[in-house]
């Protein structure tokens, strides 16, 4: 049987690199790990740390498709971080100008939840512990 660990990272396209990076390191306050530009590809290539734990690896490329975020496709729905408190995290991003959507309950398991979006529309959720 194959043992898989964890996660080692998920990897995000974003159209605009400078914007992202922003969004993601102040906004987000996830810590940068390592940054490389690379030159055969015209490419940022930005290593992000959640919590100490995994990866986020943010890339750039010139003029990427866009994504559809709505209606929902078939793929990868969205990416969810884990917080301790969900009224302080939905504060902090509401002082930044980010739009979140209002806080619900998670039917199966009791917790609580909401959405909002990076600069390029990925949906990103905020689940409490």
């Amino acid at each position: 049987m194959l043992k898989l660990n964890k996660i080692q990272h998920v990897a995000i396209i974003c159209s605009d690199y400078e914007k992202s990076k922003h969004f993601y390191t102040e906004v987000l306050g996830l810590k940068i790990v390592l940054e490389t530009y690379r030159e055969a590809r015209d490419s940022y290539k930005l290593d992000l740390e959640v919590g100490g734990q995994y990866q986020i690896e943010l890339f750039s490329f010139p003029n990427p498709p866009a994504r559809v975020s709505r209606p929902e496709a078939a793929g990868l729905r969205h990416l969810a971080f884990e917080v301790d408190n969900i009224n302080e995290a939905v504060f902090h991003l509401n002082e930044f100008g980010v739009i979140t959507e209002p806080i619900r309950i998670d039917e199966t398991t009791g917790k609580r939840f909401t959405f909002f979006s990076d600069p390029d529309d990925l949906p990103l959720e905020l689940y409490e512990l």
